[in-house]
């Protein structure tokens, strides 16, 4: 990497091999090296002389007519930014010059080199998209447009403005990955220079990037970047806790020394005694994944032993395995850790054989081991598609990659705003991941913590809808279980089922939680539409007019006086509560004559069914039930709520009978609902399985039962049943009534 700007955009540092003498350990401590430092401001001079050593390493895998279309850029960027300086002092060009030597060392093609030394013209200088189309194509300014920030709207909130942001770029990265690299290594130089900014937002980006752009750089697989990334934002967020955390790292390097050594020098014997020829190299742990580890395990740092691992690289995947049985034969590997990343990888492309040893002294130590070919993936990831590009592993890895950009797109498509669709992709870029198997043996991945409800909609959008139960390891299990690695899993399906607002709270996959919500959302309002429908139609015929011949204009009057975008808006509000049906059959016919051919005005009520949805809600304070006598209260955001005559509740909301509407039951409703019953009971034994055997011969299930043993000879015992009207009901109690022990018995009201 050229000198002038090294220390604002060298890449993570590598873990360098270990040797005898361990002087790799040593060298392992270049966190110190990476963090941001207050440097002299450079001058334009500097940076031009950078250029002109960034086009040189550009000559060794670009063409001569793409660099120069690149020299190109330079001058306009740097023309357009004349005059600007950074918050560190240096000519404002020395920044997208940086994010261009970033992507470079992945051997980004010229229009992706082209973005980057323009990506903050269009936001900074008012250059036009349509311009740089013109000089540089569309393709460059199509990149450029999606790494920019969108206008911030009037009355818009900090927050809701950077989650419009976050959501335009990361739809413009679904349709090209490039979009997010240009981002990401942007971010890594604004975390370089994060020292020259104010504290308060100096915290808001390194809480940003660990957050968001972190995570995002491990879900594309580019784990040098990761890490960096993680490792400066903490060294913002928490500056005390880092440097306390570096010093303890750096005095156990110094104890552990021996230990290491050990490990090391049986390692380097062993493997060519086997006929493994193998690279050795040890990494040590950065201290923000120590710090991550204290934090989930609650544990001190002298109880955090695996500081230090190992990583084999060895020529092909045969070795791997056999590198591995010489381990296992040298130390006793931990049970329960060892993961086989090579025959089931990563959803991010990443490949590797994971395994703990317990070495000398009892200290835990992790191994890696892996072909050159995976090392390079590991490393770069999605980027690895450019810097190999005859590499069949790196493709195969940028089509994983494509396709999960494409589930953003679904997910955007269920999301009503960006701040849902910035929560709904958090959760799928948390690490930890499941792998579990279809009954075909197809592998799902799927978050840690992902329950049967997850791999339902994992595997299709319907299955997840319809699903009811599941199978797990051929044994019937709630729909919430969590899943574990290996489970195979079989979701039942029924034609009629619907999903459960129940599910958000233990959904752990942003596709499941964003596909609930927006069926539950969707089959409201088409409720609430088709009530508003009704509401108003009894309405209008009250007053003497028939909904079928409001005119459009009508509608379009009423739309302008309401601010309301549609008729189907207007009658969703009246389902709700949020408008009465009253007023706006009022706004609807004003100066229109009343019409005589309207069915007869009395016996305008609105006719329910019981099984209306999240609409039609019955009151829980009187359980009605078909047969008795009912009134509606509509409510505001509740829609109609639906209460029996003699309900007590209904009796405190006589002040607001302009919200009451006239409701009767639909006749022959073949719904099931649900009333509780009170039954005064002698105590003797078996009599509450004789009273709930009269109740299953009466064609009744039992939902709930409760029992209240009170003092004396009696018991009372509480039912929740199900019943289809109050004739039921009422044969129900006339046969628990001929029972010799009932004493006495009543319907629950409350």
């Amino acid at each position: 990497m050229p000198h002038v700007l090294a220390s604002r955009t060298a890449p993570a540092v590598a873990p360098a091999p270990l040797d005898a003498s361990l002087s790799g350990i040593a060298a392992a401590d270049t966190v110190k090296a990476r963090l941001p430092h207050h440097a002299p401001p450079i001058t334009t001079a500097e940076v031009s002389a950078e250029f002109e050593r960034f086009k040189a390493h550009l000559a060794s895998y670009l063409k001569p007519e793409e660099v120069d279309k690149i020299d190109a850029a330079f001058v306009f960027s740097r023309a357009a930014h004349e005059g600007q300086f950074r918050s560190s002092g240096d000519p404002y060009i020395s920044h997208p010059l940086a994010v261009a030597e970033s992507l470079a060392e992945w051997h980004m093609d010229a229009q992706a080199l082209c973005a980057a030394l323009l990506h903050d013209v269009m936001e900074d200088t008012g250059v036009s998209k349509d311009e740089l189309a013109q000089r540089f194509g569309q393709i460059t300014a199509d990149l450029v447009d999606g790494v920019s920030k969108l206008e911030k709207v009037e009355n818009q909130s900090w927050q809701e403005a950077q989650a419009e942001n976050f959501r335009k770029m990361l739809l413009a990265m679904a349709r090209d990955v490039r979009v997010i690299l240009i981002k990401l290594s942007d971010r890594l130089h604004n975390l370089h220079t994060l020292d020259a900014v104010r504290p308060d937002k100096r915290r808001r980006v390194a809480k940003e990037t660990l957050e968001i752009y972190a995570p995002i750089a491990n879900r594309l697989g580019l784990n040098q970047l990761y890490r960096e990334l993680q490792e400066i934002s903490f060294s913002h967020l928490y500056p005390g806790r880092y440097r306390v955390l570096s010093k303890a790292v750096k005095a156990a390097r110094g104890n552990r020394r021996e230990v290491v050594g050990k490990i090391l020098d049986a390692i380097k014997e062993s493997l060519p005694a086997n006929g493994i020829q193998a690279e050795v190299m040890g990494r040590e742990k950065h201290v923000y994944g120590i710090y991550r580890k204290m934090r989930e395990k609650h544990l001190s740092f002298s109880q955090v032993l695996d500081i230090y691992g190992f990583r084999i690289i060895v020529d092909d995947i045969p070795k791997c395995y056999l590198a591995l049985g010489v381990l296992h034969s040298l130390f006793n590997p931990v049970p329960g850790k060892f993961k086989d990343y090579i025959a089931i990888p990563k959803a991010n492309g990443y490949q590797s054989l994971h395994t703990t040893l317990i070495g000398p002294y009892g200290t835990p130590v992790e191994m890696q081991i892996r072909t050159r070919q995976m090392h390079h993936v590991a490393e770069a990831g999605v980027a690895s598609h450019w810097l190999y590009k005859d590499d069949g592993d790196s493709s195969e890895i940028h089509q994983k990659t494509h396709k999960w950009l494409q589930s953003l797109l679904e997910i955007q498509s269920s999301s009503v705003d960006s701040a849902e669709f910035l929560e709904h992709v958090k959760v799928d870029l948390f690490p930890g991941e499941v792998y579990c198997f279809t009954p075909k043996g197809k592998i799902l991945v799927l978050p840690r913590g992902a329950t049967a409800v997850d791999f339902a909609y994992a595997v299709h959008t319907d299955v997840g809808h319809r699903c009811v139960a599941c199978r797990i390891n051929f044994e019937l299990m709630p729909l919430r279980t969590e899943l574990q690695d290996g489970d195979r899993v079989e979701i039942i399906t029924a034609v009629n089922a619907n999903p459960n607002p129940a599910w958000l709270s233990y959904v752990k996959s942003g596709r499941a939680r964003s596909k609930i919500r927006h069926f539950l959302k969707t089959q409201h309002t088409e409720e609430s539409a088709a009530l508003g429908e009704r509401m108003v139609t009894q309405a209008l015929r009250s007053v003497g007019y028939a909904l079928a011949k409001i005119t459009t204009n009508q509608w379009e009057r009423l739309l302008r006086l309401t601010g309301a975008k549609s008729k189907k808006d207007v009658l969703t509000d009246v389902g709700l509560g949020k408008q009465l049906p009253a007023i706006v059959a009022r706004q609807l016919t004003e100066g229109l004559e009343a019409e005589d051919d309207v069915e007869d005005r009395s016996t305008s009520t609105i006719v329910i069914r019981g099984n209306e949805g999240s609409a039609v809600v019955l009151a829980r304070c009187c359980r009605p039930i078909p047969g008795d006598p009912i009134v509606g209260v509509l409510r505001k955001g509740q829609g109609l709520i639906v209460h029996t005559h003699d309900c007590k509740t209904l009796a405190k909301l006589r002040g607001e009978r302009d919200g009451w509407i006239d409701v009767e039951w639909q006749p022959e409703a073949e719904h099931l609902f649900e009333v509780g019953i009170r039954v005064i009971a002698e105590n003797r034994r078996g009599v509450l399985a004789r009273v709930a055997a009269e109740i299953s011969a009466s064609n009744s299930d039992i939902m709930n039962v409760s029992i209240d043993e009170g003092q004396g000879l009696y018991s009372m015992l509480q039912f929740t049943l199900q019943v289809t009207d109050r004739q039921h009901l009422a044969r129900i109690m006339r046969s628990l009534r001929r029972l010799p022990e009932v004493v006495r018995i009543q319907r629950a009201r409350d």
